[in-house]
């Protein structure tokens, strides 16, 4: 009597080693990065009185904020652009950075119980971090277009200009993206075994704010702190901002350096945090 073999649609094989990343198996559930986007957004404003009008309110008050601070109190010189839109182009770039990161950070806490029920490949919740915090880059870019438009048509600012670098926007959107989730998949890694280290990110995300050219100028710094400066060229973000604002302005300081070293630096970084979760996903359902 012939025996009937069984087929299987999927096969679940562990991975053979730490290089193995199986986006061929991402790309196989894409489908699914579009639910973990969706429960992203909703999650996120789920019995709120604004809801998604927090995009606004929260760059909007912290450009105010820094305008009094460092612009009429401190009077931190922004070049010939205006303190607001100056402040507006850095916390766009900045905040899309910051919500990969501090998402992405805490993949495996916040989703070990859905890991330890069902298979999917794992990388497809760091990368709907990714779509889903652009959601909230795009409303915000279109309020700095906002700003942009104001400043320079109502004869406030006339050198705004758009600068050849605006066909590189979409690979700088890319690169803060990509950037954000490999800082967060190394820290999740971290996180999970040592939890204490997420007190730190914090103070990460501070230092990391301050030492990019969102409130100072790199001309200010260079001129004024000159060892600061040197530390500001090592942060892949500076060179990102620079580049992002001198798409829609002239910037003396952008140079081949800040355009090219933040790609290969998010090439390293990306492959290291790659490694990292590989090595982390096996076993953290036991230190979680």
């Amino acid at each position: 009597m012939k025996t009937q073999t069984e087929e299987w649609d999927i096969v679940v094989k562990p991975k053979a080693n730490l290089f193995q990343f199986g986006f061929k198996q991402v790309w196989d559930y894409r489908d699914l990065i579009f639910l973990f986007v969706k429960r992203d957004l909703v999650s996120s404003y789920k019995q709120t009185v604004l809801g998604p009008l927090w995009y606004f309110i929260q760059p909007i008050f912290t450009v105010i904020i820094y305008f009094f601070m460092f612009g009429k109190i401190a009077k931190i010189s922004t070049g010939e652009i205006p303190n607001m839109l100056y402040y507006m182009g850095g916390l766009v770039t900045w905040n899309y950075f910051t919500d990969c990161l501090n998402i992405t950070s805490n993949v495996f806490a916040n989703n070990a119980s859905l890991f330890g029920k069902v298979f999917f490949p794992r990388l497809i919740v760091p990368i709907s971090s990714i779509f889903s915090s652009l959601l909230k880059f795009l409303i915000q870019m279109i309020l700095f277009l906002c700003f942009w438009f104001y400043y320079k048509f109502s004869g406030t600012a006339p050198m705004l200009r758009i600068g050849t670098t605006i066909f590189l926007l979409p690979l700088l959107v890319l690169e803060i993206g990509l950037l954000g989730m490999s800082f967060g998949l190394i820290l999740s890694a971290l996180t999970t075994k040592y939890r204490d280290l997420r007190n730190l990110i914090s103070y990460a995300l501070q230092f990391g704010l301050y030492s990019s050219p969102i409130i100072f100028s790199l001309a200010w710094i260079k001129e004024n702190i000159p060892i600061f400066y040197k530390i500001c060229l090592i942060n892949p973000m500076t060179g990102i901002i620079e580049t992002f604002k001198s798409c829609f302005w002239p910037n003396d300081n952008i140079n081949l350096y800040l355009v090219l070293y933040p790609p290969v630096f998010l090439l390293v970084i990306f492959f290291f945090s790659l490694i990292t979760f590989n090595k982390v996903e096996k076993t953290f359902l036991d230190s979680v």
